[in-house]
């Protein structure tokens, strides 16, 4: 058996505010733009089944094996594949590089194919007419130790296990859904992104106490806590590099719309409003639905991608709206300044033991884009 690759720590370090203040942040890339100065640069490594929809060829070499698969992907080369769930946020992040003259944004393929069986990936990202320029292809081999030499602020696959190495290591990442029923995916004048808050942007530590004392436990530490800024989520340093191209590009005139979709409510909202008054944060919209469903908000709100970390509210919405489960992990996440701790607790999901839990050794499983993957 094959040595495992070493682990490394895709560590962010704090990046100041425009108020002083520090907020979560994850390898910061910065890019020249074309005048000479400093732009910040977000960086989205993505996965081909997650960029387009792979699914017939996926059921091809599940089904019939691997030199089936690439006879498959060889005679259709030259057919378009049809978009993915991510595909309409891919789209409109690329278009923030043509709107504003910079390159703010950087997308990266990452697919466990070679590059033979990836040739009609980019032939397709040609005909959806998509700037991306930078393709990994790893021929069957772990996607993550990659993440952080390309230093990718997002990672977005289809394979659940490859999203919890990448989150264990501190990078945001998350395990897209099936596209909806219809991928609007001509909508990209703006960046619209919605996250849910408790295991996303923040700690799931609250959630904890929700799930094993109930509501009222829930409420009376919250409000005893409404002072003291909750510890930053997985997701936290992803909603801070947004927020250096926001500021990058004016309050006013920024396309770029974050929304917050909660299941909290009064009296637990003002803890997360003073958490993103110490991170330096802006979130444009903030929706407290004190438990109600979400599908009706994000169905008007229309995002490009919605990350949660619940398969209860991701079931409902991702029929309608492109969606993204963040997976729970037991990774530390950079503490704010003057916090102790900074530890995630793990929230069990059994769909995500479930795909650790490969014994160790030859079990040989389809990976992230159809290509054979040894689990360790």
């Amino acid at each position: 058996m094959a040595q495992p690759e070493p682990r490394d720590h895709h560590a962010g370090a704090p990046a100041p505010d425009h108020a002083g203040a520090t907020a979560p942040d994850h390898a910061g890339a910065t890019a020249p733009d074309h005048a000479g100065a400093t732009a910040p640069q977000l960086v989205v490594g993505i996965t081909s089944r997650a960029l387009f929809d792979l699914a017939e060829a996926d059921r091809v070499f599940r089904e019939q094996g691997l030199a089936a698969y690439r006879e498959h992907q060889r005679r259709r080369e030259s057919v378009m594949l049809a978009p993915g769930t991510a595909l309409p946020l891919v789209r409109a992040l690329l278009r923030l590089n043509r709107t504003t003259g910079e390159r703010l944004v950087r997308v990266v393929v990452i697919s466990r194919n070679d590059a033979d069986t990836g040739v009609r990936v980019f032939h397709s990202i040609a005909a959806h007419g998509l700037d991306i320029e930078q393709a990994a292809f790893t021929g069957g081999r772990e996607p993550w130790p990659y993440l952080s030499a390309l230093r990718c602020n997002l990672f977005l696959s289809a394979e659940p296990a490859d999203v919890q190495d990448a989150l264990e290591r501190g990078l945001p990442a998350a395990l897209v859904s099936a596209p909806p029923r219809d991928v609007h995916d001509a909508d990209a004048d703006e960046v619209r992104i919605a996250f849910d808050g408790d295991a996303v942007l923040f700690d799931p530590a609250s959630e904890r106490v929700y799930q094993t004392e109930g509501l009222e436990a829930f409420h009376q530490r919250e409000a005893a806590r409404a002072d003291q800024p909750l510890e930053p989520g997985p997701f936290a340093p992803f909603l801070t590099a947004l927020h250096r191209i926001q500021a990058r590009l004016g309050e006013e005139r920024s396309p770029v719309r974050t929304a917050l979709v909660t299941a909290r409510g009064a009296p637990a909202h003002l803890r997360v409003i003073n958490t993103l008054r110490a991170w330096g944060v802006r979130i444009d919209q903030s929706f407290f639905l004190a438990g109600e469903d979400k599908t009706g908000v994000l169905q008007q709100l229309r995002p490009h991608l919605y990350f949660d970390d619940q398969r209860a509210h991701l079931a409902r919405a991702e029929t309608s709206t492109p969606s993204a489960q963040v997976l729970p992990t037991g990774a530390a996440q950079p503490p704010l300044p003057g916090v102790e701790g900074g530890t995630t607790t793990r929230l069990f999901d059994d769909r995500a033991e479930a795909a650790r839990a490969a014994p160790e050794g030859a079990t040989e499983a389809a990976g992230q884009d159809g290509a054979p993957v040894t689990r360790r």
